[in-house]
């Protein structure tokens, strides 16, 4: 899947959860990628993050790193 794509969709998601204390909206960020994304669009957007993230809001990019782990 498009990179670009991936990013676009993980920072809607984040943009959901944007209300919340930062350290929560990322959890809540990463407990959705690991709920409903596929194993493949996890692995690749962790290498997009590890790569710089370019693209990646803050909470998105600190959701991500969470599922890197």
């Amino acid at each position: 899947m498009d990179p670009h794509h991936l990013v676009a969709m993980v920072n809607e998601i984040a943009a959901f959860f944007a209300g919340e204390e930062p350290g929560t909206a990322a959890a809540n960020v990463a407990n959705h990628l690991r709920r409903y994304w596929d194993p493949r669009m996890r692995r690749q957007i962790v290498e997009h993050a590890g790569t710089g993230g370019e693209g990646l809001s803050v909470v998105a990019k600190a959701g991500v790193e969470l599922i890197a782990r």
